[in-house]
C-alpha cells in the first residue's frame, strides 16, 4: 500500500494515542516544508517516503517521538535543518532519534567504502543507545524495499544484499518477525527473481490445495475449545517464500518441510496453551521429534510458543503453534509490542530488557569495545552475530546462543568468566570431550572446574571463536603475567 495519506496516518494514531495527533501533524507539515520540491526516483513527492515510514511505525503503535522522528528521519541528511532546530521545534528525544538514523557525512571519509562501514556500524550500535533507532531504520528499509522497482538493477541487488546481511538479522534479534519475513521475501525477489517466482507459484498451489484440510482442522479445534470455555482465536499461516526457498536450497523436498502450513492458535493464558496441546494430540497424531516448548524455554529473542507438527486430514503435515494473545504480539512484533503493554514506559523497558534478556546485546557491546576499525567491526558482527547460530544447553536447561563454529571455550565464557578461567574438563552429552570441541546444535554441556587450576592457557585464544572469549583470555593472561 503505497498511496498512504496524512489522514491514514492520523487515523492510525487516533486509534491508540489520540492526544498526540496534533504534534504528529505538526511534524508532517514541518517535514513536507523542508522536503518541498524534492522527488523520489518514482517521480512522487519525496514526503511520501517519510509519511510511509511513519505509517509503518504507527502500525506498531509507536510512541509520539518515534513517529515524529520517522517523519523527520531524512531532514538532517537532505535539507538545511540542524539537530538543534529539531530539538527546539520538538524535543531533544526526537532530535537524537533523527540524528541516530542519519548517515555520516561523506566529508569525513577518504572513500565511499569507509563511509559505508562507518554508517553500518552506526546503525548496528544505535541499538545500544536507543532501540527505537533500529526500529525507525527497519521501517525506513522496509518502505525502500517495497518501492525498489524504481532503482537500477545494480542498486536493487546491492540494497537487497545489504538488507539480508544487516537488516534481517537486526529484525530477528529484536523479535520483529513480520518485518523480518517481508524483508526476506522482498530481497529474494531481486536477488533470485526466477527462484522467487517458482517458489511463489508452489506456495500458492499448496495454499489452494490445503484450504479444505486447514479449514476442517480449524473448525474442529475451534469447536472443542469453545465447548471447553477456552477463549481463542485461530489463524492460518503458510511459511514465507524465503523460508521455503532456504529449506529447498538446503536439499529438502517440499514434502519434508513440516512447518510449511501452520495453524496459529491463540488462547487467554499459559495453562490453556498446554490444555490445547493435549486436545490437539488427542485429535491428531503428533510427530514426536517435531515438538518444541518455547514457553518453558523461550528463544533468545523472547519468542514464546508451543510448536507441534501433526498428521492432519488428507495425509498433510500441519504445524500448530499454540500461544497466549500476549505471546502472539511479541511473536509478531518483538520488542515493539512493548508500546502496547508499557505505554509511556515502553522505551525504558525495551532498553532494560535488551540488556538483561537478549544475549546478542552483550556480544554486540563486547565487539564494539574491541574493534576500533569500522571494517573489522562490521566483519566481526557479520561472522559472529549475523551468521548461522547454534543453541547449546547448560545442565540446568538454560539455552546459550553461539555462532556456528563456537567451541566449549566460547560456551564457558558466555556463561561466566570465573567458570571459564577455572575450567579443567568438559562433558558434552555426557561424554568427555577436548576443550576445543566444536559445539553442535542442542548439545548439553557440563563444565568441570577446579579453583586451583592455572587458568586459561594462551593457546585457548586460537581455539576460541567469539570476541568475548578471546578478550577474557587476553585479560586473564595479562593480569597474571
Amino acid at each position: 500500500m503505497n498511496n498512504i495519506t496524512l489522514n491514514d496516518l492520523l487515523n492510525e494514531i487516533k486509534s491508540y494515542n489520540p492526544e498526540e495527533v496534533e504534534i504528529i501533524k505538526k511534524a508532517y507539515l514541518y517535514a513536507e516544508r523542508l522536503h518541498s520540491g524534492q522527488v523520489r526516483q518514482s517521480g512522487e513527492p519525496y514526503i511520501t517516503h517519510p509519511l510511509n515510514v511513519a505509517y509503518i511505525l504507527s502500525e506498531m503503535h509507536a510512541d509520539r517521538d518515534t513517529v515524529c522522528a520517522g517523519l523527520l528521519h531524512d531532514t538532517l541528511e537532505d535539507t538545511d535543518i540542524t539537530k538543534e532546530e529539531i530539538a527546539q521545534s520538538f524535543n531533544q528525544n526526537v532530535a537524537n532519534l533523527v540524528d541516530g538514523v542519519t548517515k555520516l557525512s561523506k566529508l569525513n571519509f577518504s572513500s565511499k567504502q569507509d563511509q559505508n562501514y562507518a554508517n553500518t556500524r552506526k546503525i548496528i550500535t544505535g541499538i545500544t543507545e536507543d532501540v527505537r533507532i533500529i526500529i525507525i531504520k527497519l521501517a525506513d528499509r522496509l518502505h525502500n524495499m517495497r518501492t525498489l522497482e524504481f532503482k537500477s538493477a545494480f542498486k536493487q541487488k546491492e540494497n537487497s544484499l545489504e538488507t539480508m546481511e544487516i537488516f534481517v538479522p537486526l529484525a530477528y534479534y529484536i523479535g520483529a518477525y513480520r518485518i523480518k519475513s517481508e524483508l526476506e521475501d522482498l530481497s529474494l525477489r531481486y536477488l533470485k527473481p526466477d527462484m522467487y517466482k517458482k517458489v511463489e507459484e508452489q506456495k500458492l498451489k499448496i495454499e489452494e490445495s490445503s484450504i479444505d484440510c486447514l479449514g476442517e482442522m480449524l473448525c474442529k479445534i475451534e469447536k472443542i475449545l469453545k465447548d471447553r470455555n477456552i477463549p481463542n482465536e485461530i489463524k492460518v499461516r503458510t511459511k514465507n517464500i524465503y523460508g521455503i526457498y532456504k529449506r529447498l536450497n538446503e536439499g529438502h523436498k517440499l514434502s519434508d518441510i513440516h512447518d510449511l502450513l501452520s495453524l496459529k492458535i491463540m488462547v487467554d493464558e499459559i495453562e490453556n496453551c498446554y490444555k490445547t496441546l493435549g486436545i490437539i494430540h488427542n485429535e491428531y497424531h503428533p510427530i514426536n521429534d517435531k515438538f518444541k516448548d518455547y514457553i518453558c524455554n523461550p528463544k533468545t529473542n523472547m519468542y514464546m510458543s508451543l510448536h507441534t507438527t501433526v498428521f492432519g486430514p488428507d495425509d498433510r503435515l500441519v504445524q500448530t503453534q499454540i500461544r497466549t494473545f500476549d505471546m502472539d504480539k511479541i511473536a509478531s512484533f518483538g520488542l515493539t509490542a512493548y508500546w502496547d503493554y508499557q505505554k509511556g514506559k515502553a522505551r525504558d523497558v525495551m532498553q532494560e530488557d535488551l540488556k538483561k534478556k537478549f544475549q546478542f546485546f552483550k556480544s554486540l557491546t563486547e565487539i564494539n569495545s574491541m574493534f576500533g576499525d569500522n571494517q573489522e567491526f562490521v566483519n566481526q558482527v557479520k561472522n559472529e552475530l549475523f551468521a548461522d547460530r547454534i543453541y547449546a544447553y547448560t545442565t540446568k536447561g538454560d539455552i546459550i546462543e553461539l555462532p556456528k563454529g563456537a567451541t566449549v571455550i566460547d560456551f564457558a565464557y558466555k556463561l561466566d568468566a570465573d567458570i571459564a578461567n577455572t575450567m579443567v574438563g568438559v562433558f558434552v552429552n555426557d561424554e568427555y570431550v577436548p576443550i576445543d570441541y566444536v559445539l553442535q546444535n542442542k548439545d548439553r554441556v557440563r563444565i568441570v572446574t577446579d579453583d586451583l587450576s592455572f587458568g586459561p592457557r594462551k593457546d585457548w585464544i586460537d581455539k576460541a571463536h567469539t570476541s568475548l572469549a578471546k578478550k577474557k583470555i587476553r585479560e586473564f593472561n595479562k593480569n597474571n603475567e
